[in-house]
């Protein structure tokens, strides 16, 4: 990119996993986060709410440090808040590289921010391969709700067809929480047919996407 102060290098830090998970039986997770250029970098840690969601009380340690070019920084999670949890919860934690600048040369850094979830798991909870499994899908007239009466966080894509006639819809955010009702969103009109079935595209407590799912939609 070039500006009108000289040539701009984005900053890379890089974070040994896209998600971030927390078992509420270890207390504390962590997360190896590597500057992979050439310069040292302050690396900044924070964590974000989810809309929708009230995640227990962690720390950050250390929530700032710097990091010399290729080396790695352990960032650990700690819950401060003993109370037993009964569902899942989710938020995001933001890493942000901010290099040094150079006023004597004719060269921006620019930091540049990874922002991944956060899943935190109760303690004794058994873990479920397939959450989404557990959706609940209705439609009335042109409105389809998604119902998750399960104590697992659903992710998938906001990207969700009708079947069969082939309607697009979009859920309002890339996961359903537990207990949540969400309305999707109709993508242009209602396409002739009745709509028995929607396709989703769910995602691994990783994050890997894993083949679509067709679930029945009720009235």
């Amino acid at each position: 990119m070039l500006l009108t102060s000289g040539l701009s290098h984005a900053t890379g830090v890089v974070p040994d996993s896209s998600v971030l998970i927390i078992e509420q039986s270890d207390g504390e997770g962590g997360m190896n986060v590597k500057n992979s250029d050439s310069w040292p970098v302050l690396l900044l840690t924070t964590l974000k709410p989810v809309a929708g969601d009230t995640p227990p009380q962690m720390v950050v340690t250390p929530p700032a440090a710097r990091v010399e070019p290729g080396k790695n920084q352990h960032v650990r999670f700690i819950l401060t808040d003993k109370t037993p949890l009964k569902t899942e919860h989710l938020e995001r934690v933001i890493f942000e590289g901010v290099p040094p600048q150079n006023k004597d040369q004719n060269v921006v850094r620019m930091s540049i921010r990874q922002n991944l979830p956060v899943l935190i798991r109760p303690a004794g909870l058994a873990k479920e391969p397939e959450p989404w499994k557990h959706l609940v899908w209705t439609i009335s007239g042109d409105e389809i709700q998604a119902t998750n009466p399960s104590p697992y966080v659903v992710r998938l894509s906001q990207d969700v067809k009708s079947l069969p006639d082939q309607t697009s819809w979009l859920l309002p955010d890339a996961f359903v929480l537990p207990g949540q009702t969400v309305k999707l969103k109709i993508q242009g009109p209602k396409k002739t047919g009745i709509s028995s079935q929607v396709r989703i595209s769910p995602a691994s407590a990783w994050g890997y996407t894993v083949n679509s799912y067709d679930a029945a939609l009720t009235r």
